[in-house]
């Protein structure tokens, strides 16, 4: 099934739009296939799908490869779609459900995409603050390191 939540198969959602055998029709289909390619670590489409113009598309490769890499993809809900401003525009509202490093977290986003030459594109998005919570016990400062290294949090990765 594909990651996005759709109830198709990857191969017949996603994957095609990310592998670029198809265009997304759509910034629904775009934001659909950028969450998959967090999840499927296919950070080339990540970046390609990102609007040049803005800057966008010089985001950090090796964060956004980590991210994609560390982080439990729970799912992606799409909350509203709507068109833009102008024709070429579209708004698509989301949460992006993940885990990472034991803190669970509800990515909430109002994203604008375009059509810039036959392709939509995400141009901005605007963070809807939610609460980040902790999966799990907390480690004290003088409990030993999870990381398993043995010594203490304190000593170790709770520097």
């Amino acid at each position: 099934m594909c990651p996005c939540g759709s109830g198709k198969a990857y191969s017949e959602c996603c994957e095609p739009i990310i592998k670029g055998k198809v265009k997304a029709p759509n910034a629904e289909s775009v934001m659909r296939a950028r969450y998959s390619s967090y999840v499927k670590q296919e950070i080339d489409y990540i970046i390609n799908s990102c609007s040049e113009g803005d800057g966008i598309a010089e985001i950090d490769r090796q964060a956004t490869e980590d991210w994609s890499k560390e982080a439990q993809w729970n799912g992606l809900k799409i909350l509203r779609t709507e068109k833009g401003e102008k024709d070429d525009e579209q708004i698509v509202e989301f949460q992006a459900d993940y885990t990472l490093h034991n803190m669970h977290d509800l990515h909430h986003e109002i994203s604008l995409f375009k059509q810039i030459d036959g392709e939509w594109k995400y141009v901005a998005g605007n963070v809807i603050p939610t609460t980040v919570t902790r999966v799990g016990e907390k480690v004290g400062r003088n409990d030993p390191c999870p990381c398993g290294s043995g010594k203490k949090y304190k000593k170790c990765c709770g520097k």
